[in-house]
């Protein structure tokens, strides 16, 4: 089946909810009645983005706030310091059910449960929606304390460490007021209180002391191998340390004890209401979707019901396809489903295309922001797009919607590296560290450095424009000799062929009634 779309031209002058300036932004866009999943994924590739059945392109040399494509290289991607700590964060939470309060707002693209969108890995492409999002710090930088230093620093705080009771977790997301009881441990000894323990040492002392572990640590992995080569029973050896980095798969899926506090289990169910599961789960969606937008972006209830929700995030014109050599959900839209003890705490829009998952919108249950559940959901959609490309070998990347330099709180999608932004002229792709430089000085960049370098993929021969008119599909150069009675049609017909480019020009039918 050929995708169907209706060109709407520019649209320029209106609110932005970057910047607040209200007439800086400007964009063009279509009605997509349906498209193809291989269309939809050449056109991301040439910087236009969905919302719902609107599929719209910043035109960036004009709006207030460019706005670059960004996809991230899942089969590199190595999680940060801080996207280990959200997982090991969600780890203790299942297990022990125990939630840590105070060191939150030290995270990057952490949620507060302050209305603030901090953690939120929402990629907002709704338009005209209030962009709130906290300025976001960078990646935590590397601990230069040592276990002893930090210590010394709990033992010199007064008071307690504030734990909610595992009993408390039930009342979350319930609607009902969360009373949490808290647990209060006993106050710590100053300083010098416990004898027993070493004095401090100087930073020289203990990086020596590091260096003198390290080695032992080498010296018992030789020896580990000299006893092998003596026969020695595996069982009897000692264990030898590995200094393998722990994979994103191994952090997310670490087993749980069987008595474990909580159970999280992630449905991928398709964004259909022919789909049985989609159905039965839409109602409780719904209501999700309303209080997050409520609580996390101020929306008034009666602009975030069914119909508002219907259309921005259940209809997508993507035609679900199940080719053999696809991955087994098939391509097409999704909602990733986030079920915390038989309740939906998060959803993930997602687009599964030929060569990329692409995220669309996050919700979730404000009552669990502690839980990062922005970033929790990203990695696991980095995930998902590695398990993917297992059986489809082409899907290998993560498509995180519009990065956007020229907003400090829009730059936290350039923390998931390595990623690539598109080149807005040539629609080329390139390393965001090389394109950083760029932006600090001016918003708008060309990324391709070659001066010669042209669009490949521009439209070449407008009149191979496919048309749909009365039902009939017929190239443009017949259309216009035959039916266009209006000269600026013409002008429409151009800018849209240029915007999507040859490819996707010849393939999709433009809409003429």
């Amino acid at each position: 089946m050929a995708s169907v779309a209706e060109y709407k031209g520019l649209k320029a002058g209106y609110y932005c909810g970057y910047c607040e300036s209200r007439e800086g932004k400007a964009s063009c866009g279509m009605w997509a009645h349906s498209l193809t999943v291989q269309d939809y994924q050449d056109l991301i590739d040439r910087g236009w983005r969905r919302s719902g059945k609107y599929v719209y392109k910043p035109i960036m040399n004009q709006t207030c706030c460019p706005q670059y494509t960004i996809r991230c290289h899942p089969l590199q991607f190595q999680p940060s310091k801080s996207h280990k700590k959200v997982l090991k964060k969600m780890l203790k939470f299942l297990a022990k059910g125990e939630i840590s309060k105070g060191n939150c707002e030290d995270e990057p693209m952490d949620s507060t449960m302050e209305g603030a969108v901090a953690g939120d890995f929402a990629l907002i492409n709704k338009l005209d929606i209030k962009c709130d999002l906290k300025t976001l710090s960078s990646d935590l930088k590397g601990s230069i304390e040592s276990e002893e230093k930090k210590k010394e620093k709990n033992l010199k705080k007064d008071g307690s460490k504030e734990l909610i009771h595992p009993q408390a977790i039930e009342k979350l997301g319930s609607g009902e007021p969360s009373h949490s009881i808290q647990v209060h441990t006993g106050p710590k000894p100053g300083k010098g209180a416990d004898l027993s323990k070493p004095p401090c040492r100087k930073a020289k002392e203990m990086r020596k002391e590091r260096k003198r572990l390290k080695l032992m640590q080498q010296n018992s992995a030789g020896a580990f191998e000299g006893l092998q080569a003596q026969g020695q029973p595996a069982s009897l050896l000692p264990k030898a340390k590995s200094n393998q980095p722990k994979s994103l798969e191994d952090l997310i899926f670490e087993s749980l004890p069987e008595n474990a506090s909580h159970k999280l289990e992630v449905r991928l169910v398709p964004a259909s209401f022919e789909d049985p599961e989609f159905k039965s789960s839409f109602n409780q969606s719904l209501s999700l979707y309303t209080k997050y937008q409520v609580t996390i972006h101020q929306d008034s209830p009666i602009n975030c019901g069914k119909t508002e929700f219907t259309r921005f995030l259940c209809n997508s014109p993507l035609e679900a396809e199940h080719p053999a050599n696809g991955p087994e959900c098939g391509y097409g839209s999704f909602h990733q489903q986030y079920w915390l003890d038989g309740k939906i705490i998060a959803v993930g829009v997602i687009d599964i295309l030929p060569y990329c998952v692409s995220s669309v919108y996050l919700y979730y249950d404000p009552d669990y922001s502690f839980l990062s559940l922005g970033v929790y959901s990203a990695l696991r959609e980095i995930a998902f797009t590695r398990q993917l490309h297992e059986k489809t070998s082409q899907l290998s990347y993560y498509y995180m919607g519009f990065y956007i330099h020229s907003c400090p709180k829009m730059r936290y999608k350039g923390q998931y590296r390595p990623s690539d932004l598109l080149c807005p002229e040539t629609y080329v792709w390139v390393p965001i560290e090389q394109c950083l430089p760029s932006l600090d000085v001016s918003k708008y960049c060309r990324f391709n450095q070659d001066p010669q370098a042209v669009d490949e993929g521009r439209s070449k021969d407008p009149d191979r424009v496919r048309i749909l008119y009365r039902r009939s599909a017929l190239p443009y150069g017949v259309y216009k000799k035959n039916h266009q009675e209006d000269p600026r049609e013409e002008v429409a017909v151009l800018e849209y062929a240029n915007l999507v480019g040859q490819k996707c020009s010849e393939r999709m039918l433009l809409f003429k009634n």
